[in-house]
């Protein structure tokens, strides 16, 4: 009895752990718009890594919906992201380039942090390591699965729409 419980709290802290998905090897990206994804662009923030995090989205022109991110720790900014996601090929890319507080680049100049589309379902999309949720009309998830040291986290920012 002991081993089925252990077993099964295992499974749910595992299923419940699983936020984020990969495209198995070989698999394209399915076919996808800016319109399946257009709920994301405002304001958003939200608590992250002992500081807060905010977003702006915004919404679908020219082909893409820009991004900016800011993390500020102890009134201090530890980083900024700027992205897009972007219609390519028939299907859907994320893309990012990380600078510190003082907008110095983290990436080659020429190179870029990608999230190909994994799947899309309603008010939720499946980028690889990366998933966004629509948890009400003010509520979005973001979870992002972080590799470091040989490692890996899945990493939750909880917004609410800023008004």
């Amino acid at each position: 009895m002991k081993l089925t419980l252990t077993l099964f709290f295992c499974c749910v802290a595992l299923a419940s752990a699983q936020q984020t998905m990969q495209l198995p090897k070989g698999q394209a990206s399915p076919a996808a718009s800016l319109h399946d994804v257009a709920w994301i662009a405002g304001h958003w923030q939200g608590e992250a890594f002992g500081g807060i995090a905010e977003e702006i989205w915004s919404p679908p022109l020219g082909g893409s919906m820009m991004f900016v991110f800011k993390l500020a720790k102890d009134n201090e900014i530890s980083f900024y992201e700027i992205g897009h996601i972007q219609k390519l090929n028939h299907t859907l890319i994320l893309q990012l380039k990380h600078f510190d507080g003082t907008l110095r680049g983290w990436e080659e100049k020429d190179q870029t942090i990608d999230f190909r589309l994994v799947k899309i379902e309603k008010d939720k999309v499946y980028f690889e390591g990366l998933t966004m949720e629509k948890v009400g009309p003010d509520e979005m998830n973001v979870t992002v699965l972080i590799e470091e040291e040989g490692s890996s986290e899945e990493v939750l920012f909880a917004y609410k729409r800023v008004k």
